[in-house]
């Protein structure tokens, strides 16, 4: 009964629509007198409206801005009685930037992930469609990825069929109804790229009765086991109420930690993360698992530390040499299993020299000194 012109247009944000709606004489008598305009389900203001002629109603839009709806706004023309004549979308936005940040990652050797973000603007307002293209360096032809929105909507999984040693070329193209751009060319070999998920089994444990440390062993990932290379380790964690993470870094290859330096009675987070390295014999270290779940413990509360009473002479130079140590070993969270040794066999040493000082000034069990007694007669 009539029709909307132009139609299905797309308009970049800022512009100007003039459209107009043309009556076809059904129903009879229907002029564009009783005509009004709706965008979106809201009438707009007649204001905005002008008859050109007994049959066709105009419509004056300025510095539109994006559509509400990716799919497009409805503009409708309705009769007196507000029955719909004709509708028509309207696209509104602006075409797609550049896609940058692209990032790749393998867990397997023979599968690639890889994600990446839509441009500085990011939002076009229209349906954009994204495109992860992919192909062998200096042969062959180009491949689209299908497995699409696999870790997040701007992401893709090419799940098998890919070569090892020889580098890829990996880019991204973006279209809607206002234009294309395509991203640079990212350049990798999938040797480069592996990762792990993060380490299972977690645990975190008192060491004894020591206040100021805790334990923290974990299991490699499954996928070390099957492939020639190795892996690398980080430990993050922090206090129950804070939310900034200290890192360990030199964990190396070990399965197990020691975090020193703690604070007494207080519970602890911890997470783990792994690095593969030595693929197939690759120099290159691979990329970063994800963090662990964090893992929680507590460290014991302290019961106060046996101080040499006022005026006991020192032990020596070599006591002084050890109490250093622990100084130095307290404010330091080293995994170094020939540290901990270290550490253990000066509290060692510390008991047993504390137990034979006690013997040696006759000091019972009870606390009361031992009697002297002379030679018998």
């Amino acid at each position: 009964t009539a029709v909307i012109s132009p139609q299905d247009p797309t308009l970049l944000i800022g512009s100007s629509l003039l459209a107009t709606c043309s009556v076809h004489g059904d129903p009879p008598g229907a002029t564009a007198e009783g005509l009004y305009w709706t965008l979106n389900g809201r009438r707009l203001p007649p204001e905005l409206s002008r008859v050109l002629n007994a049959s066709t109603l105009a419509l004056a839009l300025a510095n539109l801005n994006g559509s509400r709806q990716q799919s497009g706004d409805n503009l409708v023309c309705h009769a007196r009685d507000g029955s719909i004549l004709a509708g028509s979308c309207l696209y509104v936005g602006l075409p797609p930037e550049k896609p940058v940040n692209i990032s790749c990652w393998s867990k397997n050797m023979k599968d690639l992930t890889c994600r990446w973000t839509p441009g500085a603007h990011g939002e076009t307002f229209l349906h954009t469609n994204y495109s992860l293209k992919y192909k062998l360096r200096w042969y062959g032809q180009d491949n689209t990825c299908e497995e699409y929105h696999t870790v997040g909507p701007y992401s893709c999984h090419i799940p098998k069929d890919l070569a090892l040693f020889t580098p890829y070329e990996i880019w991204v193209e973006a279209t809607n109804r206002l234009g294309s751009a395509r991203s640079d060319v990212l350049t990798l070999d999938i040797l480069d790229v592996v990762t792990t998920d993060p380490p299972p089994d977690v645990h975190v444990s008192r060491v004894g009765g020591l206040e100021d440390q805790l334990s923290v062993r974990w299991v490699s990932p499954p996928a070390l086991k099957d492939f020639l290379f190795q892996a690398k380790y980080q430990i993050r964690y922090r206090v129950e109420d804070s939310v900034d993470w200290k890192v360990v870094d030199d964990v190396s290859n070990q399965t197990s930690c020691r975090l020193a330096g703690l604070k007494p009675g207080t519970v602890y987070f911890v997470q783990v993360r792994c690095n593969p390295f030595g693929i197939y014999g690759s120099k290159k270290a691979g990329i970063w698992s994800e963090w662990s779940h964090p893992t929680a413990a507590s460290t014991p509360r302290s019961g106060g530390a046996c101080e040499p009473r006022g005026g006991e002479p020192s032990s020596g130079p070599v006591r002084r040499e050890l109490k250093q140590f622990l100084g130095w070993l307290k404010k330091h969270a080293y995994c170094s299993n020939l540290s901990f040794r270290l550490y253990d066999q000066w509290r060692a040493w510390m008991q047993k020299s504390h137990k034979t000082r006690n013997q040696d000034e006759g000091i019972l069990p009870s606390g009361r000194r031992g009697t002297t007694r002379g030679p018998a007669r």
